[in-house]
C-alpha cells in the first residue's frame, strides 16, 4: 500500500465499491475498508435458511441496477454480472377474482391490465417520455448537480407529472388497479403518498419497467458487489474486510476519504459533531426469507410469472399503511407486503424443483416485534396454502437488519427517510451533497442523492466530487 493513498472508502456496498471503482480507473490508489468480513452492504447473497437456498438479505430485484447509467458505464458482464427476467417484472394481484396489474415490458400489455377506462391515461403518461428514458434517468438520477440536464423538456415534462404527490398522480385514473399498483411502487421508498416528488417514485419505477425490466442478477445480488470488486482490483484498487473503522485515526493516509456509511456514522467517525443532527431516519421493515417446497401458489396467474409481486388491497389501504408506519409505533393492519421470487427468474438459486422467496412489511424505525404471523396471514390469502410450501424461514426486523447492516438505522433500508425535501435534498438542504465540513471528507452512500437502491449513482457522483477535489492544484 503506498505512503498516501489519492482515495480511501469506508463501507463496500455497491455506491462505495462504485466510487472506488471511478476513482481506479482514473489512475487513482483506492483501498477499500469494510467492517464486515465479506463485502456488498445492501447486495449480498447468503444462505439464510438452508444449505443451497441463495437469498438475498436485503435488495434483490434491482430495476434501477439494470438501467442505471453508472453501472452501463462499466464493463461489468467481464466478471460475472448476468441479468436474468421473469416474464412479468412486476404484477398486483387483487382478491376479487379479477386480473392482476401489471408492470410489463410492454406499455400496451400494462395499459390493458387497468382496464378500458385507464389504459389510454396510462398510455398517454409513459408514451412521451419512454423514448427519452435513458437521457431523462441520467439527469434525474444526477439531481441536484449544477450540470445542465441532457434533455431538459423531457426533464421539465417528466418534472410536471413527477413533482406533485403522487396522491395527484393517482387522481389522473378513474379505477382501483391502476391507482393500487401505482400507489404501490411509491411503498419502495417508504413515503406517504401525499409526500412531495413522490409521483416521480411512481413514474421512474414504471418506466424502468418498460425500458429495462425489474431483473435479478444471476446467483444473488452478490454478483453485483463481486463484479464491481473485480473491476476494482484489476485497476489495482484494495479490499480489507473485517475492519472496523471508528476514527479517521484508524485508517492509513489518504488525500481524500470517501464514506458509504450513515451520516449519522460519519459525523462520529470523522468528528463533524452534530453537522447531520437535523437528518431524519425513516419507517424501518420486517422481513421474511423462505426457503419453499416450490411455487408460490398464488391464485393470480400473472404472480406466478412476475418476479417482483405487490400485495395491498387499494390505494387507500395502501396509503393508509404509509401513512400509519410513520407517525405511529406499531406496523399497520393489514401490512402492505413488497414480495420478490428470484427464483422465477434464476432456477440457480435453489435445489431443483425449490424456491427461494422473499417478503417485507413496512414497520417504525426500531420497532421489535414479529410480523411473521400478520406477514403469512396476508400471503396465504393471495396464496392459499403458502404456509405448506415452507422448508424454513430466516426472520429479521429492525435490530437484526441494522446489525447486519450499520447504515439500516432502526431498519430503515434506504438508509434516511425518503419523505418531505429530504428525499431530493439528502442528507442536507445544499446543492453540493456529497461534500462535508472536513475538506477530504466526502459522503456516498444513498443518503445522498439520489437516494435509496442498487445502482451507484450515488458512488458515481461522489466520485466526480472527489476527482474535482484530487485535482484541485491546490490540494496538491
Amino acid at each position: 500500500m503506498p505512503t498516501l493513498l489519492d482515495a480511501v472508502v469506508v463501507g463496500s456496498g455497491p455506491n462505495g465499491l462504485t466510487a472506488a471503482v471511478e476513482l481506479a480507473r482514473r489512475g487513482m490508489d483506492v483501498a477499500v475498508f469494510e467492517a464486515r468480513d465479506g463485502i456488498g452492504g445492501g447486495a449480498r447473497t447468503e444462505e439464510l435458511t438452508l444449505p443451497g437456498f441463495r437469498h438475498d438479505p436485503c435488495s434483490a430485484a434491482h430495476p434501477l441496477g439494470a438501467t442505471s447509467p453508472a453501472f452501463a458505464a462499466l464493463p461489468l458482464e467481464r466478471y460475472g454480472l448476468r441479468w436474468l427476467h421473469g416474464e412479468l417484472p412486476m404484477a398486483h394481484p387483487f382478491l376479487d377474482g379479477g386480473p392482476a396489474a401489471v408492470l410489463a415490458r410492454s406499455v400496451g400489455e400494462s395499459a390493458a391490465s387497468f382496464g378500458p377506462r385507464d389504459a389510454g391515461t396510462y398510455r398517454r403518461l409513459i408514451g412521451p417520455l419512454l423514448p427519452r428514458w435513458e437521457a431523462l434517468f441520467r439527469d434525474f438520477m444526477a439531481l441536484p448537480s449544477t450540470a445542465l440536464p441532457r434533455d431538459p423538456l423531457t426533464l421539465a415534462r417528466f418534472g410536471l407529472a413527477g413533482l406533485p404527490p403522487a396522491s395527484l398522480l393517482l387522481r389522473r385514473f378513474r379505477d382501483e388497479r391502476a391507482r393500487t399498483l401505482l400507489a404501490g411502487l411509491v411503498g419502495h421508498i417508504m413515503a406517504p403518498l401525499g409526500g412531495v416528488a413522490t409521483g416521480a417514485v411512481a413514474l421512474v419505477f414504471a418506466l424502468a419497467a418498460h425500458a429495462r425490466g425489474w431483473p435479478v442478477a444471476q446467483g444473488g445480488s452478490q454478483a453485483i458487489s463481486d463484479a464491481l470488486a473485480g473491476l476494482l482490483t484489476d485497476h489495482g484498487g484494495t479490499l480489507h474486510t473485517g475492519y472496523e473503522v471508528k476514527r479517521l485515526d484508524d485508517l492509513p493516509p489518504a488525500r481524500a476519504y470517501v464514506f458509504d456509511t450513515s451520516p449519522t456514522a460519519l459525523a462520529r467517525i470523522a468528528g463533524l459533531g452534530g453537522y447531520y443532527d437535523g437528518y431524519r431516519y425513516g419507517a424501518g421493515v420486517f422481513k421474511l426469507d423462505y426457503a419453499l417446497d416450490g411455487p408460490v401458489p398464488w391464485t393470480s396467474p400473472d404472480a406466478r410469472r412476475a418476479t417482483t409481486v405487490h400485495l395491498g388491497a387499494s390505494a387507500g389501504e395502501i396509503g393508509a399503511a404509509l401513512r400509519a408506519v410513520s407517525r405511529e409505533d406499531r406496523p399497520p393492519s393489514p401490512p402492505f407486503l413488497i414480495t420478490v421470487q428470484p427464483s422465477v427468474a434464476d432456477a440457480t438459486r435453489a435445489p431443483e424443483g425449490k424456491q427461494v422467496f422473499w417478503v417485507y412489511g413496512h414497520v417504525p424505525n426500531g420497532w421489535r416485534g414479529d410480523l411473521t404471523d400478520a406477514i403469512e396471514r396476508r400471503l396465504e390469502e393471495y396464496a392459499p396454502g403458502f404456509r405448506d410450501r415452507v422448508l424454513a424461514r430466516a426472520t429479521a426486523g429492525p435490530p437484526e437488519l441494522a446489525a447486519r447492516n450499520a447504515n439500516y438505522v432502526g431498519g430503515d433500508i434506504a438508509c434516511g427517510a425518503a419523505s418531505g425535501l429530504q428525499l431530493l435534498l439528502r442528507p442536507r438542504l445544499t446543492l453540493s451533497p456529497h461534500t462535508t465540513p472536513h475538506p477530504a471528507v466526502f459522503l456516498c452512500s444513498s443518503a445522498t442523492p439520489p437516494g435509496p437502491g442498487v445502482h451507484g449513482m450515488s458512488g458515481h457522483n461522489a466520485a466526480k466530487a472527489v476527482w474535482r477535489h484530487l485535482r484541485d492544484p491546490r490540494r496538491r
